[in-house]
């Protein structure tokens, strides 16, 4: 079956919408995620070169390429982790250093696969060194320390945290159903729901204290959002009936449009906080003739 590609520069694109700026979003893709792949892919002579020279040539040749490998995978993971850390206003350093640990890895790797004769141990030492050292340039350190974190409840960010995995989880199950349909339209239209979901999580992340407000939606919502996804994708498998698809479609756009809502009802409820806090501080300031007495009406 033909399918009609689209996005947001397309004709018929959809649009980044909601209230969060898309410069806040973090993308499904760190930009820099696909270098360490051809690391990996120029590691590859290590698995030619393995045979031919006896049994300790072949386990070397064997470890280096797979020292690599594993480095370069824990380094896009490292640059996931950082990405999301960098996507947040406040957010806890990741709990293990990826980045780092891979370039160690990598150094490893290479000093390992270090063949030649001549070099010998301090040879193949020094490459592994510099190899390490050129990874933790290139891909630079991990977030050592949390941000925003000051004066924050330990407790209720661990809470907002649980129900975020919870809700993130919601989310990959509805994806996972309704990608095997093949119809790109509904996919394109959970994905953008995806997005609108996010958006609201992020503003919990920010203020915990909204997590009273928006629970219901991070679980009972997704929860349901999700059991309707997998009914409707068996169904549409089936049948192809259009007045299910109609109604899943009607679905994703009511939810879409209260979450929305409860997004932007967060973030007006937290600017007419920060309007009060500005009128206290000028109001103080003018009766200690800081500043200019604040103006009426």
């Amino acid at each position: 079956m033909a399918q009609r590609f689209g996005g947001k520069y397309s004709p018929n694109g959809t649009p980044e919408h909601g209230p969060i700026p898309a410069h806040r979003r973090p993308e499904a893709r760190h930009p820099e995620e696909s270098r360490p792949l051809w690391i990996t892919l120029a590691a590859v002579p290590f698995l030619l070169g393995a045979f031919g020279h006896g049994p300790f040539a072949l386990v070397r040749a064997l470890a280096a390429f797979a020292l690599i490998a594993g480095a370069c995978w824990t380094l896009r993971e490292g640059l996931r982790a950082e990405f999301a850390y960098v996507a947040r206003s406040a957010a806890r350093k990741p709990a293990f250093p990826r980045k780092i640990l891979g370039s160690v890895v990598f150094g490893l790797g290479l000093a390992v696969g270090a063949q030649a004769p001549q070099l010998g141990l301090v040879g193949a030492g020094v490459i592994g060194v510099v190899g390490a050292v050129i990874s933790l340039v290139a891909f630079g350190l991990d977030p050592l320390k949390d941000k925003g974190m000051e004066g924050v409840d330990t407790f209720q960010r661990d809470r907002v945290e649980r129900v975020v995995k919870e809700g993130e989880a919601y989310l990959a199950a509805m994806r996972a159903a309704i990608t095997p349909t093949g119809e790109r339209q509904l996919i394109e239209r959970v994905a953008r729901f995806e997005t609108t979901a996010r958006d609201l999580f992020r503003v919990v992340e920010e203020d915990p204290g909204d997590l009273a407000t928006a629970r219901r939606y991070m679980t009972v919502y997704l929860e349901g959002a999700r059991d309707a996804t997998v009914k409707f994708a068996d169904l549409w498998r089936n049948t192809r009936d259009a007045e299910a698809r109609r109604d899943y479609e009607a679905l994703l756009s009511d939810l879409e449009a209260n979450f929305t809502a409860r997004t932007k009802q967060m973030l007006e409820d937290g600017r007419e906080g920060l309007d009060i806090e500005i009128e206290v501080l000028r109001d103080r300031l003018s009766r200690e003739g800081l500043a200019p007495a604040p103006r009426q009406g």
